[in-house]
């Protein structure tokens, strides 16, 4: 494991409800590095999602600060904060988010389409990705074409199209079922670990948080494990 390229030190999250601050996370600090597969566990409403989305620049923390590249996300402006993301984060769901108009093959080369890349090198490095998750053949199909293992296939294929330093996952396999969901995983960790880039999944799944490198329970806002 060589540098950290995601860290955060002492994190925090409050939302305000009515006159009542909502502290969702409190003094979190983390370091994954490259290559690493971290899980994030822990009952609902304790603060998983918030954290990822915090970590990828999607939230602002109301405390601490989070550095990607060796760049704080705190000071950067909305455009470099986005630019970032871009570049340096890829993103999964539970449900795939992709955009029903448009066919697989598009879907995986937006990314690449809003960062204006030149459209030789987007269609060329979008058709990898695809024939990457076993795909190539479904390029031309849409959304409702495919099965609910495709679709999140295809959202796998996105995710890494722009070589991304971390991936963060939000539940990805909890829509599917239990094979689909194996072979998901299956598929995540084996292109983690060809292209060197780490992932941070917020799971319920034991099994799936048990094979990978490190596993982190989230409890009322704070990491105790």
């Amino acid at each position: 494991m060589s540098d950290a390229v995601l860290r955060c030190e002492g994190l925090g999250k409050t939302y305000l409800n009515g006159p009542r601050p909502v502290e969702v996370l409190h003094d979190i600090s983390l370091s994954v590095a490259a290559g690493e597969q971290v899980a994030i566990m822990g009952a609902s409403g304790s603060g998983k999602s918030t954290l990822l989305h915090c970590l990828g620049g999607l939230d602002a923390p109301s405390q601490g600060e989070i550095f990607a590249g060796g760049q704080s996300l705190g000071k950067l402006n909305d455009r470099r904060r986005g630019e970032l993301r871009n570049r340096y984060f890829g993103f999964v769901y539970q449900f795939h988010h992709l955009l029903p108009e448009f066919t697989a093959l598009e879907n995986v080369a937006m990314p690449l389409l809003i960062r204006r890349d030149s459209i030789d090198a987007v269609s060329q490095r979008a058709s990898e990705m695809l024939d990457a998750v076993g795909l190539a053949d479904r390029a031309r199909h849409k959304p409702t074409e495919l099965s609910g293992g495709e679709r999140q296939r295809v959202a796998v294929a996105r995710a890494m199209v722009t070589r991304p330093a971390c991936i963060l996952a939000d539940e990805p396999t909890g829509n599917l079922d239990q094979v689909t969901a194996a072979s998901v995983f299956q598929l995540m960790r084996e292109l983690s670990e060809q292209h060197a880039t780490s992932f941070i999944m917020v799971t319920h799944d034991v099994g799936i948080a048990k094979a990978m490198d490190r596993m982190l329970l989230l409890r009322d806002g704070q990491i105790v494990v």
